[in-house]
């Protein structure tokens, strides 16, 4: 099978999967579940990033005295002794905050916006501004690793780590630093560093997450998993009904049991009632036909002696006439019935062998059929009923075309067999009338062994019983072309 088959079938078991009851319950729960999920994890993360902008808020400004304090001490110390009290806090450690005077602005590389970050700098740069007066701050957010002290050629993980690892550094953790500079003179820049007390406040949080999108997949997979097999449970009775049917529609009866949902039972019970009451339809229709046939040879038979023993010759053979087509009538009848209602038993068809027998019998002299293509799959059906649908519509095709071309066109799914000839071809708006019993379209039949009108009635039923269909068309230029489908189960 090529790429282009495999993904073609493919897509249809997809399709009539997503279009069963089993497939369209699961695409709901699956999207519920789904949906559920996304609504549940928005809203838990919109009351945590509220509770985070509260939290960030109070800590921010507890930060922000600490910070203006620890400023206006340095701005009031005199000018030789800050370098001694800076020296003085780096050779202890463990300070909260990392301060240095330094000759020039060190260019941070600012850690991406957020509105976190943005309530501490505004808590920070207010404090500044209310307690010391202070407008000129320069404040920014910095990774550990990427912070620039002293200079801007010195970062903070290449000084000793008595000078800042203490209070800067958290391993494994890499918590935001916040650092805020302030030019104390034309000179001097007051350099201060802290830690954020929470080092994850700054993280983005999202309603799909991997750590969500893994807990949504985890539920999602659960629920499905559960559900089909409360969904098979369910479904296993509604499909053995569904092939019930369809092997009742083709001649195959058999009660089916009464079980799941008291729903599903009381709709098995009725379907087997209904069996019931068609199958004895059936048998008594059956048994009609054969009655009224039996019955009605042996009156026709001594009218038809009485006939001949008639002195006139026009009413002798007027009355002799009447009696054959009543005759042929009850003969046509009973084989519509014994034709249609084949009872036997689904075997494999080779209906391609049944096709080159015909062949072979119809061009004993000349040419009149030719057969094109092959049977690649077993098809399941019942074999006399499929000889005599085939037998008809070649019957026909060679009685008014001639000559006849039968294509063989076949696939997993089902079968085509189409049967074209070279006639007249059937009027648009007989189409439909020809399928009916003892219709004749010309009338003279000598010869045709299917002379009653019968052929194409008997072969639709028997196409119809295997789920097929039989149908005509006319070519453009000239012909019928007789279509038998026949579906694989």
């Amino acid at each position: 099978m090529s790429a282009t088959n495999a993904s073609t079938s493919k897509s249809s078991r997809i399709k009539r999967w997503s279009q069963s009851l089993t497939g369209q319950i699961l695409i709901i729960m699956a999207l519920g579940v789904a949906s559920a999920q996304f609504i549940s994890s928005t809203i838990w993360l919109r009351q945590l990033e509220s509770d985070t902008e509260e939290n960030v808020r109070e800590v921010s400004k507890h930060m922000a005295f600490r910070i203006a304090a620890t400023v206006s001490y340095f701005k009031s110390l005199p000018t030789n002794y800050r370098h001694i009290v800076i020296d003085q806090l780096q050779d202890m450690g463990g300070t909260r905050f990392f301060v240095t005077l330094n000759k020039e602005e060190i260019r941070i590389n600012n850690i991406p916006d957020s509105p976190l970050k943005d309530i501490v700098k505004n808590e920070v740069q207010g404090t500044l501004i209310r307690q010391l007066g202070i407008h000129n701050a320069k404040i920014a957010f910095s990774s550990p690793s990427d912070l620039h002290v002293i200079n801007n050629h010195t970062r903070l993980v290449d000084l000793p780590e008595r000078w800042g690892h203490h209070s800067l550094l958290v391993k494994p953790l890499t918590p935001p630093i916040i650092v805020i500079q302030i030019p104390i003179n034309d000179k001097d820049w007051l350099y201060l560093a802290s830690l954020m007390p929470d080092p994850y406040f700054l993280d983005g949080a999202s309603a799909l997450s991997e750590d969500r999108l893994f807990s949504m997949a985890m539920s999602v997979i659960t629920v499905l998993l559960l559900s089909i097999v409360v969904l098979r449970r369910v479904t296993r009775p509604l499909a053995t009904l569904a092939r019930a049917a369809e092997r009742f529609g083709q001649g195959d009866w058999k009660p089916i049991k009464e079980v799941g949902s008291i729903e599903v039972r009381n709709t098995a019970k009725a379907f087997n009632d209904m069996q019931r009451r068609i199958q004895r339809y059936l048998n008594d229709r059956e048994r009609l036909f054969a009655s009224i046939s039996h019955d009605l040879k042996t009156p026709i038979t001594r009218l038809r002696l009485r006939a001949e023993m008639l002195d006139e010759d026009d009413i002798r053979d007027a009355m002799i006439r009447d009696l054959e087509d009543l005759d042929m009538l009850v003969k046509g009848a009973l084989q519509s019935v014994k034709e249609t209602d084949i009872h036997e038993n689904r075997i494999e068809v080779n209906i391609s062998r049944m096709l080159k027998d015909m062949q072979s019998t119809a061009n004993l002299h000349d040419t009149k059929l030719t057969v094109v293509g092959e049977l690649k799959h077993p098809f399941i059906g019942k074999p006399l009923a499929i000889k005599r649908c085939l037998g008809n519509l070649v019957d026909n095709a060679l009685y008014y075309g001639k000559t006849a071309t039968v294509f063989i066109e076949d696939d997993e799914d089902e079968v085509c067999i189409r049967i074209c000839d070279q006639g007249p071809g059937i009027p648009i708006d007989k189409m439909d009338k020809v399928f009916q019993p003892y219709t004749r379209l010309t009338p003279d039949h000598s010869g045709h062994p299917g002379g009653m009108g019968l052929g194409l009635s008997i072969a639709r039923n028997i196409a119809r019983a295997h789920g097929g269909e039989v149908t005509l068309s006319n070519h453009i230029e000239q012909g019928l072309e007789a279509k038998l489908w026949l579906p694989r189960h």
